[in-house]
């Protein structure tokens, strides 16, 4: 029996740019069976995909766009959550049995 579920893809870039490149990242896999992880973090040393556009190559829908930041005068260079946030999501196929 096949049923589908949804994969959602997190990027975070260094532009706002949908080609500019991947710096951050996240996968939520609701495809995996119960009991393993579903989630996989940034931590490895190569990004799932360069880009959202490349990732938009490969199937991913994008679900969510960042709001750009509102930089106030003087505090421009100050830090704090990455900015440049999307949300990518595609629905695989797996066969249960």
């Amino acid at each position: 029996m096949s049923k589908v579920r949804q994969q959602i893809l997190i990027l975070h870039l260094a532009l706002p740019g949908l080609e500019s490149d991947t710096i951050a990242w996240a996968l939520y896999d609701g495809a995996t069976p119960s009991g393993t992880l579903p989630m996989q973090s940034g931590d490895s040393q190569e990004p799932p995909y360069p880009s959202v556009l490349e990732a938009m190559r490969d199937g991913w829908n994008l679900l969510q766009l960042p709001t750009l930041p509102i930089y106030i005068p003087g505090h421009e260079h100050e830090s704090g959550h990455l900015p440049y946030e999307y949300v990518l999501e595609r629905k695989v196929t797996i066969d249960e049995h």
